[in-house]
């Protein structure tokens, strides 16, 4: 798509000697093909000039006063912990003058920062025994309720404590918040890269350590769960977030830039390959994770260094009903029935429920499939997507269903494996796939609330090979929805909710179950291994009679009285910080909102 061109002038723009620097180890750890896709990537989607945007949205200087003077109802002492060992001399001052505004030797600094400031409490291990080890040392004399964890190199900014407390106030005291990041060049010079984050996303937090900095727990929940684990050194801060949230009373994403994090040539965010064992401890902190939790999958490492997938066992062979509308179409319909005969799962059953079909090869094809493992049944009402399903759901025999159109194609033959491995988790309601057009580029990875109005898909004709803003389009996360043109649902979610909302025939029924199968708790998940081809025109969706303007503005209606509040606050799976005017986690403008 024309959208996705970039221009060499916009490449050159961008070349200072960090970027070169950076693309030059990339172009030597990834190879030139995955560079290019990373490359042509991240010129896509920058739109928003960073440095303008973060100027325009860090506080002033009048500000930061009303915030000093600001007295709150509650307001706790918080320990920030900084694991110290042979830090750069500069970072080290930088650190400390930015956190107090005030304010040779490593040790001296301490020194001399300790004497000025008594807030400042440094203890001494004889020997570098890591991270994990000297961090726990922190902890052991820190007097705060709550603890933040901040890097020795890199930089809080003046408003990151105030809007820690604002926090804790405003939401009952939570045992963990965490806020969105972005990185620092060496001498500060440039700030790129910024991290919006979701609230609390379970899936995506098994794929990636997203909330990473800044990070503050309740001192009673970091004691309760003992501290950094030095078994995971390397990725210590992970397992430990992964152990804080497994427990945690309240986690609380606090959506704006509070942290900076350094990049120089020993950082890991500048140099994957340099520090691989990271990336194993972990994938070994995922799976004490998944078997402290109860259960069962195969975590691997993706081509992301840091990003893993989760692959969970199926329990048994449960009956998989497979409900499919149809209208005609038999080249369509076979080959979506073709495709699905080359599955590796083995029980399953496929319900086509017949609408109005006018075609008599359509009904002799009818004849020809229908089999023990193949039913037809008839809806003879006008088209209507959510009550045709409903009504195949009847006839269902499984105890998980699959929402599935009739011109989809499967590519990855273990995606029913992939979809129930994950529907039978205790917490999981529906289970969505990543879906192309035929010529490869996406057209479903997921959808965020707001986009378009209403709900819309992200990353939508995109290359299939590109994995999105911090590879979302490629890697496990829980969304507020994903599309019934491929969906999985356990069958007792699919009764409790009701089905399909009829009133909505055509738009936004998968939206609405999904955000009701959320509001009772559960989660949807996105599962990018689950890979399909749709075969619906990238033009579908214009309306052309005065009937279809008229039911898709009904739709649209319905949506916005029953979901008003969610697209006043916003999707939580997403963030207020982005665009809802394009589809490609761009920043939202300059300007603060």
């Amino acid at each position: 798509m024309d959208t996705y061109k970039i221009s060499w002038m916009k490449i050159i723009k961008k070349l200072s000697p960090y970027n070169i620097k950076k693309g030059l180890l990339y172009l030597n750890h990834f190879g030139p093909k995955e560079f290019w896709i990373r490359l042509t990537e991240r010129f896509q989607t920058d739109d928003v000039n960073y440095k303008e945007w973060y100027k325009n949205h860090k506080p002033s200087g009048e500000e930061l006063q009303k915030q000093r003077e600001r007295v709150f109802s509650d307001m706790p002492l918080i320990s920030i912990l900084v694991p110290v060992f042979n830090t750069p001399e500069e970072f080290l001052k930088q650190m400390i003058q930015k956190f107090l505004r005030r304010i040779k030797q490593v040790s001296d600094i301490l020194d001399i920062a300790e004497r000025k400031d008594k807030r400042i409490r440094v203890v001494c291990v004889p020997e570098n025994e890591g991270i994990a080890q000297n961090t726990n040392a922190a902890l052991q004399i820190a007097a705060g309720e709550y603890v933040g964890l901040l890097d020795h190199d890199d930089l809080l900014t003046p408003d990151a404590l105030y809007e820690v407390v604002k926090a804790l106030n405003e939401h009952g005291r939570p045992e963990v918040l965490y806020s969105d990041e972005d990185k620092v060049s060496t001498d500060l010079s440039e700030h790129f890269q910024p991290h919006m984050k979701p609230d609390f996303n379970k899936d995506l937090l098994r794929s990636n350590n997203y909330i990473t900095h800044f990070f503050v727990a309740s001192r009673s929940l970091m004691n309760r769960i003992g501290g950094f684990d030095e078994a995971y050194n390397g990725a210590q801060d992970y397992d430990l977030i992964l152990r804080c949230t497994e427990q945690a009373e309240g986690i609380v994403h606090i959506p704006r830039i509070l942290y900076h994090w350094r990049i120089h040539k020993a950082s890991t965010a500048d140099n994957p390959a340099s520090k691989t064992y990271a990336f194993d401890a972990g994938k070994r902190a995922v799976e004490a994770h998944l078997k402290r939790c109860g259960e069962t999958g195969k975590v691997s490492h993706t081509k992301d260094p840091g990003f893993y997938k989760v692959k969970y066992s199926v329990r048994g062979k449960p009956l998989v009903s497979i409900i499919i509308p149809n209208k005609d179409q038999v080249e369509a319909l076979s080959q979506c029935l073709e495709s699905i005969k080359k599955s590796s799962y083995p029980n399953y059953e496929i319900i086509i429920v017949e609408n109005n079909s006018e075609d008599k090869e359509t009904f002799a094809y009818y004849q020809k499939i229908q089999s023990e493992r193949i039913q037809i049944v008839v809806w003879g009402d006008e088209f209507n997507y959510s009550g045709i399903n409903n009504y195949g759901v009847k006839y269902a025999k499984g105890d998980y269903l699959i929402l599935l159109n009739n011109d989809i194609e499967v590519i990855a033959k273990d995606w029913m494996e992939e979809m129930l491995g994950n529907c039978q988790r205790k917490d999981v309601g529906v289970v969505g796939a990543k879906l192309y057009y035929p010529d490869n580029t996406i057209q479903h990875a997921g959808i965020v609330i707001g986009i378009g109005g209403v709900a819309g898909a992200v990353f939508t004709g995109m290359p299939g090979a590109y994995s999105g803003y911090f590879h979302k389009a490629s890697i496990q996360q829980d969304l507020s929805a994903v599309t019934a043109a491929c969906m999985m649902v356990k069958r007792s979610v699919y009764e409790e909710l009701g089905g399909l909302e009829e009133k909505l025939k055509v738009a936004f029924n998968d939206v609405d179950f999904c955000l009701r199968a959320r509001e009772k708790g559960y989660l949807v998940v996105y599962n990018p291994a689950v890979e399909l081809y749709h075969y619906e025109s990238k033009s579908r969706g214009t309306e052309d009679s005065k009937q279809k303007v008229r039911r898709f503005q009904n739709e649209i209606e319905y949506m916005r009285k029953h979901w008003l509040k969610l697209l006043k606050e916003g999707d939580p799976m997403y963030n207020p910080n982005l665009t809802l005017t394009k589809w490609d986690y761009t920043l939202k403008n300059n300007q603060k909102g």
